[in-house]
């Protein structure tokens, strides 16, 4: 049974869900190894001193800002409607969605405005008062807003609400309900985030290198390929790389050029380069890296 060595760096890691494949995904990737037995909450990592301990997403936040674990990962929206004090180390990329002002279709609700003094029903009453104080100061109303754990796009529907503030991603659960977007109240993804006063900065610069390394390795591929004297440099405007491409002399009087791209780029500067001259174009997939 895995047990919490007190000296260790706490990780909080969302505990089921989306949120918890890809977190989990993305630790494997960084390096970080650690086996988790079934039933059990918490595991300890084999090359670091750390303990990952598997958490509600909504409750991360308030266990980092407590001080309570060290590091986490949870979304925007969860860290700003608890309104505690953690350090946002770095963007994480997935996980992205709005927290939106949605009113039903029907209703034909274009200005915000009309909202304020009005039933709102949220899971985010925090950033939802934040956001309605000020338009119900400037018409002197009280906006009546009513927190539920869930199902909040049904709200409208059952009579319960005039509107509602809930997450946004593709839109279909929105739009199944009769809802429209009527404002945008914040766009959130994923973040890392860490305590402040943490004693382990060492581990999570360490995590951040490790994890953003990762997710260049995602994004990026290295392309490789021969060029000729007279064509290198209208190539190297083609594939700039992260900083520059990496030119080698070759005993021909070519040259053999490599850089970082873009995955979703990959044909399209392939067809590119051919057409400029360049030749014995190859991609490589990247496992990890350091930039």
């Amino acid at each position: 049974m895995a047990t919490h060595n007190p000296d260790h760096c706490l990780f909080a890691v969302p505990k089921k869900g989306r949120l918890y494949t890809k977190v989990t995904d993305m630790l494997k990737g960084a390096g970080v190894e650690y086996h988790r037995e079934p039933r059990l909450d918490i595991a300890i990592c084999k090359d670091l001193d750390m303990t990952m301990v598997f958490l509600p997403a909504a409750d991360i936040s308030k266990y980092v800002g407590g001080g309570i674990v060290d590091i986490g990962v949870t979304g925007i929206d969860i860290v700003e409607e608890a309104g505690l004090e953690v350090e946002r180390v770095m963007d994480l990329g997935y996980g992205k969605c709005r927290l939106c002002v949605q009113a039903p279709v029907a209703s034909k609700i274009t200005d915000v405005k009309t909202l304020a003094g009005k039933r709102i029903v949220t899971s985010f009453p925090t950033l939802t008062k934040k956001f309605f104080d000020p338009l119900d100061k400037e018409l002197g109303v009280t906006t009546n807003i009513r927190f539920v754990s869930g199902s909040v796009e049904a709200s409208c529907g059952l009579g319960l609400a005039d509107a509602v503030v809930d997450l946004v991603e593709t839109g279909t659960t929105m739009k199944a309900a009769g809802l429209e977007i009527v404002e945008t109240v914040l766009e959130t993804e994923s973040v890392l985030i860490t305590n402040p006063n943490s004693k382990h900065k060492d581990i999570v610069e360490l995590l951040k290198h490790r994890i953003d390394g990762y997710i260049t390795s995602k994004k990026y591929m290295m392309i490789s390929y021969n060029t000729s004297a007279e064509v290198l440099e209208a190539c190297a405007k083609i594939t700039p790389g992260k900083r520059s491409p990496t030119v080698t002399s070759l005993t021909d009087g070519g040259h053999a050029v490599s850089s970082l791209i873009k995955k979703n780029d990959v044909v399209k500067i392939m067809d590119e380069l051919h057409k400029v001259g360049a030749r014995d174009i190859l991609v490589f997939e990247l496992a990890n890296s350091r930039m």
